[in-house]
């Protein structure tokens, strides 16, 4: 009777240990490391469980994903199915999305700026569209830019102002600096696309340009040519 009680608790530890791995593959950690390999900034990323019909919030934040950069997506412990979606250059810009992914599997997710066409659209698309070249003067829209770093300078202060204002105003970077090779999302007010800037390096040298239409470019890079 002992040696059949044994055998009998042998087989049911077996029996455990084989459904263990299948467990782990309907839970665990589904954060990964987002991999920009387009030649395009990455502006938006979202990503939500398979089983969910919305996108959910933009998890960059206020951060964007450059061409050749990485960003660890940090996701809640639990569900491992997930669709990813990513916005390239700006609100409105091509997106490319990944499907019922089991994130927990997985190190990396590799994005190569082929748009994809399809699926739910998150609600940041759904705002006002920028206007296209040519329209100058009086053209209103979103003037947000990446000020992209590719000099050998630190970029201490930098100034926006509308080309109608007679003062620089305020820095616009407040306590933050943009060192070389990073990108700095500048957040403008939508409106008027019409700017003076100004460009403050740590060498003390600084850099203006004058009537630039915000609303057609997505980089300034600088320092300015």
């Amino acid at each position: 009777m002992m040696i059949r009680r044994l055998a009998i608790a042998a087989v049911a530890l077996l029996g455990m240990a084989g459904l263990a791995p299948t467990a782990q593959a309907q839970t665990g950690d589904p954060s990964f490391n987002l991999v920009n390999r387009s030649s395009r900034v990455i502006y938006e990323a979202y990503a939500s469980p398979s089983s969910d019909s919305n996108w959910g919030q933009d998890r960059l934040g206020q951060n964007v994903v450059p061409a050749g950069r990485n960003f660890v997506m940090r996701l809640p412990q639990g569900e491992c199915l997930y669709d990813i979606r990513v916005v390239y250059d700006r609100q409105g810009g091509p997106a490319e999305e990944r499907r019922n992914i089991n994130l927990c599997n997985l190190s990396e997710v590799v994005f190569d700026g082929r748009p994809q066409q399809g699926g739910q659209q998150p609600p940041q698309q759904q705002q006002q569209a920028r206007p296209g070249p040519g329209q100058g003067q009086g053209a209103r829209g979103n003037p947000s830019v990446n000020l992209v770093n590719q000099g050998q300078q630190t970029l201490m202060e930098v100034y926006a102002s509308l080309t109608t204002d007679q003062n620089w105003g305020p820095d616009r970077l407040g306590a933050d600096t943009v060192a070389p090779g990073a990108v700095y999302p500048l957040r403008l007010p939508e409106g008027d696309c019409m700017y003076d800037m100004r460009f403050v390096y740590q060498n003390g040298q600084s850099q203006e340009r004058r009537g630039v239409n915000l609303c057609e470019v997505t980089n300034v890079t600088l320092p300015l040519q």
